[in-house]
């Protein structure tokens, strides 16, 4: 195995890292542990999880995926497994999560309240990552940046990393570590995929000047590049299939973003590379994810075991500069489908 460290930490990782968003949901507890037992099996010593998970988001669900990786994590040694997690983000953000009555923020209380649930339920004394879901707009980075280093001075969280940020917001944090001698972010976990390469406009380059490092999530564009949606009707078991019969205007809008047909028509060009190239588009999308030079572990996910298999693939995949340039020109063609 190829191990690679997040950023400048002493953390030691595989290039795929096992996420778990739909235990309690899409998977449930019987699943989950055939998925985590196939990808421990496979080597991977890496597994993000958050305290809002599973998706949807929902008062009932709410830290179910956590409780299930606990239970799975104690039939392993702690010590061989690296767990990050995530504190929900601010109500103020991008949505209101269901946690803590809805009123959310990255100050001292609500991080403080976000880890010591976390630990309780994955069973743990110690995270190994943990990570802020998407910034507070409101509360000043440098109260987040102390509320975090406090916890890594306690000992409860070994690193800190941020996700869903944007190249401002992880320089700024950064910058405010130095300055004050706190913990900085090691990672950015944010969406990254052969239909989003907006990561490349601007915070490839903070990753790379700063030494953090992208774990990037929805590899394959949330199961659209695997090929699934590339037929006359929207699967019913699928997750945009699901977002899309739901009343939540969130969920829609999510499914409408990652399923348009310059979306579809990018993929149609992908499955044709894959297809020459002597493997699935799902290994296509992940290998490619994996290939820069700023990626740590890419986050891969599924609903059950069998699913796995064409994502861990691309740990034997090295991509060739053929096919590197046939993505590339599929992405001039298409330029941002997602947006």
């Amino acid at each position: 195995m190829n191990y690679r460290y997040i950023g400048k930490s002493g953390l030691r990782v595989t290039p795929v890292c096992m996420g778990t968003m739909s235990f309690g949901t899409w998977s449930d507890e019987k699943e989950a542990f055939r998925i985590l037992d196939k990808a421990y099996e496979r080597g991977i010593n890496f597994y993000d999880t958050a305290e809002v998970y599973p998706v949807p988001p929902s008062p009932d669900t709410i830290g179910m995926t956590e409780t299930i990786f606990g239970k799975w994590l104690k039939t392993r040694n702690r010590d061989a497994i690296i767990i990050a997690t995530k504190v929900v983000g601010a109500a103020a953000g991008w949505m209101v999560p269901p946690v803590r009555a809805g009123l959310t923020a990255m100050d001292r209380h609500h991080i403080e309240r976000g880890i010591e649930g976390s630990l309780r339920r994955l069973g743990t004394d110690y995270v190994d990552l943990y990570q802020v879901h998407w910034p507070d707009p409101i509360v000043p980075l440098e109260q987040t940046m102390d509320a975090l280093d406090r916890l890594v001075e306690a000992g409860k969280v070994r690193y800190i990393g941020t996700s869903n940020d944007s190249a401002y917001g992880l320089t700024k944090a950064n910058t405010i570590a130095d300055y004050e001698g706190y913990a900085r972010f090691q990672s950015i976990q944010n969406n990254f995929s052969l239909l989003h390469r907006r990561f490349l406009d601007e915070l490839a380059t903070v990753c790379r000047r700063e030494n953090v490092s992208l774990l990037p999530y929805s590899p394959i564009g949330g199961g659209v590049l695997s090929g699934k949606y590339n037929v006359p009707e929207i699967p019913a078991r699928s997750r945009f299939g699901e977002y899309l019969a739901m009343q939540n205007p969130r969920q829609r809008a999510m499914a409408e973003r990652f399923l348009n047909q310059a979306t579809l028509d990018s993929t149609a060009r992908y499955i044709e590379i894959a297809r020459e190239a002597g493997m699935s588009p799902t290994t296509l999308a992940t290998a490619w994810s994996m290939h820069f030079d700023f990626v740590a572990s890419t986050i891969i996910g599924a609903r059950d075991a069998a699913q796995l298999d064409d994502s861990l693939a691309a740990l034997d995949v090295t991509l060739s500069a053929e096919v590197l340039a046939a993505c590339d020109a599929v992405h001039k063609a298409y330029p941002y489908p997602m947006g």
